[in-house]
This record gives structure tokens, C-alpha cells and sequence, in this order.
């Protein structure tokens, strides 16, 4: 959208200018400058090398998250945003890619075969492909429904794997206990904490990005918006609209793969417990937030909840729902608990800023984004 804007005087000079991400040397010095300052963020903390107290170490652990889900989430994306399938199983193709890379750095026996270890550098994209081919799996459906009963499609995944990974595959997952995973190692080099996990998650994260933003640019990607504006239409154009449906749900848990398995080496352990039907409906909800459909769309979504649950709410717990607060609501109100109150506080947040953004925003913040930079741009006419 602003993409194709530029201000007075600016103008293309080449075709490689043209299709280029970054058209103009501003927009590079922004990009490459933005990632630079990212890498430079862990070097601020305390538990840096230079020991500056400058940003907050918890800060370090929100970002890893934010870039972790911004990878989930841009997989939901492009299901959902660019082919408009819907999917209420995200989490548990998250949960294939963190038991498959587990797996296989741990190593593991089947019969009198030993599978050994293997290299970080290698589990982390065989996981995320094999998390790829079971989302095929659940794609199938999309050939003969859609809508609300591709949901419920979907949704059966999100009980059907958590259920084969505590029962049937419960001799190597643990079941329902958690299942210890290695730190990642990359030769020489260790990464052992969220700081040094931060440059491992946030490059990914970029790259990811990156390659979400081009797949929208290919042919491709040009099907997939076909298919969600009009699959009959998109038919008739010689389109084999289920072998893109296909490919857009294989791209979508290969994406929820690499995520599944970087929170599995960022925790150093992986539960079947994590990813849950909630967490399905809160990468849905940080898409809806952000924007379906558009490039930023996910981070925005994602950066939007983890900071209004890693900051806003511990600020209100300390400040509005102190005891003695909590005491004078119960007091006024009997029929409220003033123990779960606190407890309440995350998912009321959840469901009040989904309805709010239903009817004030529907579009997404991405969207007010793209409006605020088009009146940039066209500055002083931007009415």
C-alpha cells in the first residue's frame, strides 16, 4: 500500500529499483540501521560484556518471545491473511516442531535402531519441513470444505497431535511431563541463556520475515490472494486452487515449526502443556490485532499482546489491584472473588482488546499504519 507512494519528487529509476523491498537509500539506512541497533540491544544489559545497565535485562526475554511468536504468527499469515483458510491448530503444528527438533538433538531409539543426535544447525529446519508435511496432512480437508467447517477441520489437529504425543508416543515425549532439550551449540559456540539465544531468535525471526514478505511478491503468493478474493474465479483463470491451499498450509506449519522448536531450545524443555487450544486462539487473536494480510501485520499483533501482558498487567497488579484494593472490591461487590481477580486480569485483557479492535480497527494496527504513513508521504495534502 504506502509501498507504492513515494514523496513529491521521488521517483523509480530502474525495474530493480522498482521491485526492490528498500527503493530508496533512506529506506535502507532505516532497515539495515533498525536490525543493527536489534543485535546491539543485549550488549546494553547488565549480563552484557560491557556490563551497562542501560536497557532492563527482562527486556531481553520479552524481545526473544516477541520474535518467536512474530514467526508463528507470520505463518498463521499467510494461511489465513494471503489464502484466507482459516486454521484453529496452529499451536499444535508449534508442538511438532519443538518435539521433532527435541528429538533430534537428543537423539532417540526405535526398536533395536538408534536415530543419533544430530547438529542444532541441521534439527532446527528437518523439524520445521516434517512440521511442514503433517501440516499437508491436515490441508487435505481444504479440498471439499471451507469456512467455519475447515475450522473445525483444523481444530481436530489441535486434539489429535497433543493427544499422539502424550499417549501413543509417550515412551519418547514423557507424556505429559516435560522433556528436557539441549542447549543449542553452533561448534565453538554455546548458547546457553536469552541473551545468547537473542542472536540466534532474532535474525531468524528477520530472515523469516523476509522470506514472508518475498512469498507474497512471487507467483505464488499472487495465487494465494486469488484464491482468498475468489476461489471460483481463481478457478476459471487455470489456477489449481487446491494445490495452492495445499501449499499455503504446508508453508504455515513449516513457519509454526521453526517457532515450535526455538521455544523448545529458548526453555530448554518442551510441554505438551504449552501448546494448547489457548495458545491457538491467541496467535489467531495476535493476527486479527495486527492485521491479516498485511507484512507487519504479525509483529504488531504479537508485540502488542506480549507487551500488554508482560508490562501493562504486572503494572496493574502493583499499582490498581493491590490487596487492599482487591479487599474494598470484594467488599462492594460479594459476588466477585478477590482471589481470582488477578488471575482473571490476562484473559478479560485478551477478550476486551479483540472486541475493540472488531469494531474500532477490524483491520488491524498494521493497517492505521500503512494510513499514517501514506499521510507522510503525501504531506501537506495528506487529506
Amino acid at each position: 500500500m504506502s509501498a507504492n507512494i513515494r514523496p513529491a519528487g521521488v521517483f523509480d529509476t530502474g525495474y530493480a529499483q522498482d521491485i526492490a523491498l528498500n527503493r530508496t537509500r533512506t529506506d535502507k539506512i532505516q532497515a539495515y540501521g533498525g536490525f543493527v541497533l536489534l543485535l546491539l540491544i543485549p550488549l546494553l544489559t547488565v549480563a552484557g560484556p560491557l556490563g551497562l545497565n542501560i536497557v532492563p535485562q527482562s527486556w531481553i526475554g520479552i524481545i526473544n518471545r516477541i520474535g518467536i511468536f512474530t514467526i508463528a504468527v507470520l505463518g498463521l499469515n499467510i494461511l489465513i491473511g494471503y489464502t484466507g483458510q482459516i486454521s484453529l491448530g496452529h499451536a499444535a503444528f508449534m508442538a511438532v516442531g519443538a518435539y521433532s527438533a527435541a528429538f533430534m538433538v537428543r537423539g532417540f531409539t526405535v526398536g533395536d535402531f538408534a536415530f543419533p543426535a544430530l547438529p542444532f544447525w541441521l534439527a532446527l529446519p528437518l523439524a520445521a519441513l516434517f512440521t511442514g508435511l503433517v501440516g499437508l496432512l491436515f490441508g487435505l480437508p481444504s479440498l471439499r470444505v471451507k469456512g467455519f467447517y475447515l475450522a473445525m477441520a483444523t481444530l481436530a489437529a489441535q486434539f489429535i497431535i497433543p493427544w499422539v504425543l502424550r499417549n501413543p508416543l509417550s515412551t519418547w515425549t514423557g507424556g505429559s511431563n516435560p522433556l528436557q532439550v539441549p542447549f543449542p551449540e553452533l561448534g565453538p559456540l554455546q548458547f546457553n541463556s536469552s541473551s545468547e539465544m537473542y542472536y540466534i531468535i532474532i535474525p531468524l525471526a528477520v530472515f523469516m520475515a523476509l522470506a514472508a514478505r518475498n512469498i507474497s511478491r512471487t507467483r505464488v503468493g499472487r495465487a494465494f490472494i486469488s484464491v482468498r478474493d475468489n476461489d471460483l474465479a481463481a478457478e476459471l483463470l487455470g489456477i489449481n486452487v487446491f494445490a495452492y491451499k495445499l501449499q499455503a498450509f504446508f508453508l504455515s506449519a513449516l513457519f509454526a515449526g521453526v517457532a515450535g522448536a526455538l521455544i523448545a531450545f529458548e526453555d530448554n524443555t518442551v510441554s505438551v502443556a504449552s501448546f494448547g487450544l489457548d495458545t491457538s486462539i491467541l496467535t489467531l487473536g495476535m493476527l486479527i490485532v495486527g492485521g491479516a494480510g498485511f507484512p507487519l501485520g504479525p509483529l504488531f499483533g504479537v508485540a502488542f499482546f506480549r507487551l500488554v501482558e508482560d508490562i501493562v498487567i504486572p503494572f496493574l497488579k502493583d499499582t490498581l489491584l493491590r490487596p487492599e484494593t482487591l479487599n474494598s472490591i470484594a467488599q462492594t461487590l460479594p459476588f466477585l472473588d478477590a482471589v481470582k481477580i488477578n488471575s482473571s486480569l490476562d484473559p478479560i485483557m485478551f477478550g476486551t482488546a479483540l472486541i475493540v479492535f472488531l469494531i474500532l480497527e477490524p483491520r488491524g494496527i498494521a493497517h492505521r499504519w500503512e494510513i499514517l504513513k501514506i499521510s507522510w508521504k503525501l504531506r501537506p495534502y495528506s487529506h
